[in-house]
C-alpha cells in the first residue's frame, strides 16, 4: 500500500482508449448489439448539454485544482562508512547520527472556498513543511498559510490570498454508487495538471491501515504519486473526494486508487475553520466487524455491521442507550458495512453533534438511537500558523469558550522569547475577549504593528506586548 508521495516524479502515459471513443464506439457502431441490461450506458447529456467530451466539464473545475509545493527539513539518519564503524562501535555494527536535511515535495490541492482562499489537501503533502507554495492553473504563484490538519485522516487545509479564484462544488458522497463515473484531477509525478477517468469501484474502503479514520472511494481513474490532494469528481464536476493512496507494486497506477470522501473532508474541515483544529467525536463503543462465522455464532440476524462488544461507562453511546451485543448497521440512515467503517463515518462527525445510530438487536428488532457525540482527547494547534510569534507553542482551547490554553512552549523559540509559558491561558487580544483558536487566528489574520495578548497566569492577569 503507497501513499501517494509528495516527491518529484516522472508519468506513463495511459493507454485505455480515450472516453470520447468509446461514446463513438457506442453511438455509431451498428456491429455489436447488446441487451439494455448487459451494459452500463453513458449519459447523452448533462445539464441539457450534449457529452460527446469531458471537456466543457473540465474547463470549469480544473482552475480549482492547484500545484503544491513544499521545501522543509527533517530529521534523517546518517550511517557511518564500513572503512570508520571502527572507530566508532563494535565491527558490523551499524551507526546512524540523527541530521537535518532539507526537502522538496510535489502534490496537489483544491480550492473549496474562492472568496476566502481555502484549499484542502492532504497532511502528508504537507506535513514538516516550512515553505508552502500554491500554482494555480493559470501560472500564478502565491505562499500558503497551514489553517490545520489532521494526521489521523490525512487532511490539511490551507489558505492563500489571492483573487479571481475558482472553487469546485462539493458534493454528498452518501450519494455514491458502485459503478458512477468519476474524474481524478491532480499533478501526477509533478509533470503539471493531468486528468483521468473511471468509475467508482468500491464504496466504504478499509482495514487499508493507511489511516486511523478509513472510509475510502476506491476507484479505477488512474492515480499516481503527485495525485496527493487532487480532485476526485462526478460528470456534473462536483467534488466527491480528495485523492489520497493507491495501492501499486511498484508506486505506480494499477487501477486501483483511493479517496477520501467529500462529506468526510467537509466535516473536517468545518471543524478546522471554527476551531483550529479537528474536535472528534467518539461514540465510545469497542467492537468489530460482523461476518458470517460470528452472525451465525452469535445468532444475529445480518451478516454485515459493527458488533458492540463493549459500551464505555459515560460514553456518548451508554448515554443513548446503546449496549454490548447490539449491532450497529447505519449512521444517519446510511448504511455501514463493518466496524472500521463505522469508526471512520463517526471519527470525521465533530464533538457535540447528534446522529442517529440504527441498531440490530438480538432479538432482530430494529432500533434507532438519537446519539450526541462527546469530545475526543485534546488535539495540540501548531501555533506558527496562527502567527509567527506563537511559533515554538502548542495550543489548544481551554473549552466552554474560555480562551487558549498554552500546553507546551520549546526553548529558545519566538514564543518563549515573548514570555509564553506552559499552562498560560491566552483570554484577549488588545482588551478584545478571545475564547477559542478561531477567533484568535480571525484577530491575528494579516494583523500588522503591535498588539497585547491578555494572559491569564495562575491567579494573576498580565499583558504581553507583541511587536
Amino acid at each position: 500500500m503507497n501513499k501517494l508521495s509528495n516527491n518529484f516524479f516522472s508519468v506513463k502515459q495511459n493507454s485505455r482508449t480515450s472516453l470520447a471513443l468509446l461514446i463513438s464506439a457506442a453511438l455509431f457502431s451498428s456491429t455489436l448489439v447488446l441487451p439494455p441490461q448487459a451494459h452500463a450506458s453513458l449519459p447523452f447529456t448533462i445539464g441539457g448539454e450534449k457529452l460527446p467530451s469531458l471537456a466543457p466539464m473540465l474547463e470549469t473545475v480544473t482552475p480549482a485544482v492547484v500545484s503544491v509545493t513544499v521545501k522543509g527539513t527533517h530529521e534523517v539518519k546518517q550511517r557511518v562508512p564500513d572503512a570508520f564503524k571502527f572507530f566508532f562501535g563494535r565491527p558490523g555494527q551499524q551507526q546512524q547520527n540523527p541530521q537535518e536535511q532539507p526537502f522538496r515535495g510535489l502534490g496537489s490541492g483544491v480550492i473549496i472556498d474562492a472568496k476566502e482562499g481555502y484549499i484542502v489537501t492532504n497532511y502528508h503533502v504537507i506535513h514538516e513543511a516550512d515553505e508552502i507554495e500554491i500554482t494555480l492553473k493559470d501560472g500564478r504563484q502565491f505562499t500558503a498559510k497551514k489553517l490545520g490538519a489532521d494526521a489521523e485522516s490525512d487532511i490539511a487545509l490551507l489558505q492563500i490570498d489571492a483573487k479571481d479564484l475558482h472553487e469546485v462544488k462539493i458534493s454528498d458522497s452518501n450519494d455514491l454508487r458502485v459503478g458512477d463515473f468519476s474524474v481524478a484531477i491532480g499533478n501526477p509525478f509533478g509533470i503539471g495538471q493531468t486528468v483521468t477517468s473511471g468509475i467508482v469501484s468500491a464504496l466504504g474502503r478499509s482495514g487499508l491501515k493507511i489511516e486511523q479514520y478509513e472510509n475510502f472511494i476506491q476507484t479505477d481513474a488512474a492515480i499516481n504519486p503527485g495525485n496527493s490532494g487532487g480532485a476526485l469528481v462526478n460528470l456534473r464536476g462536483e467534488l466527491i473526494g480528495i485523492n489520497t493512496a493507491i495501492l501499486g507494486p511498484n508506486g505506480g497506477n494499477v487501477g486501483i486508487g483511493f479517496a477520501i470522501p467529500s462529506n468526510m473532508v467537509k466535516n473536517l474541515v468545518a471543524q478546522i475553520i471554527e476551531f483550529g483544529e479537528v474536535h472528534r467525536g467518539v461514540l465510545g463503543v469497542v467492537g468489530r466487524s460482523i461476518d458470517s462465522e460470528i452472525a451465525k455464532a452469535m445468532d444475529l440476524p445480518t451478516n454485515q455491521g459493527g458488533f458492540v462488544q463493549e459500551v464505555a461507562p459515560d460514553s456518548a453511546a451508554a448515554e443513548a442507550g446503546i449496549k454490548a451485543g447490539d449491532v450497529i448497521t447505519k449512521v444517519n440512515g446510511k448504511t455501514v458495512s463493518s466496524f472500521a467503517e463505522l469508526r471512520g463515518r463517526i471519527g470525521s462527525i465533530g464533538a457535540g453533534k447528534e446522529v442517529n445510530i440504527t441498531v440490530v438487536r438480538h432479538n432482530g428488532k430494529e432500533k434507532v438511537f438519537t446519539v450526541k457525540l462527546k469530545r475526543n482527547e485534546a488535539v495540540n494547534v501548531e501555533a506558527k500558523s496562527i502567527h509567527p510569534a506563537f511559533e515554538g507553542a502548542k495550543l489548544e482551547n481551554n473549552g466552554s469558550g474560555s480562551g487558549i490554553k498554552v500546553t507546551e512552549v520549546t526553548p529558545k523559540t519566538n514564543a518563549a522569547y515573548i514570555g509564553l509559558k506552559a499552562g498560560d491561558i491566552i483570554v484577549g487580544i488588545n482588551r478584545n475577549r478571545i475564547k477559542n483558536i478561531a477567533e484568535l487566528r480571525n484577530t491575528l489574520k494579516n494583523k500588522d504593528g503591535v498588539f497585547a495578548l491578555n494572559i491569564k497566569r495562575g491567579q494573576s492577569n498580565l499583558y504581553i506586548m507583541i511587536r
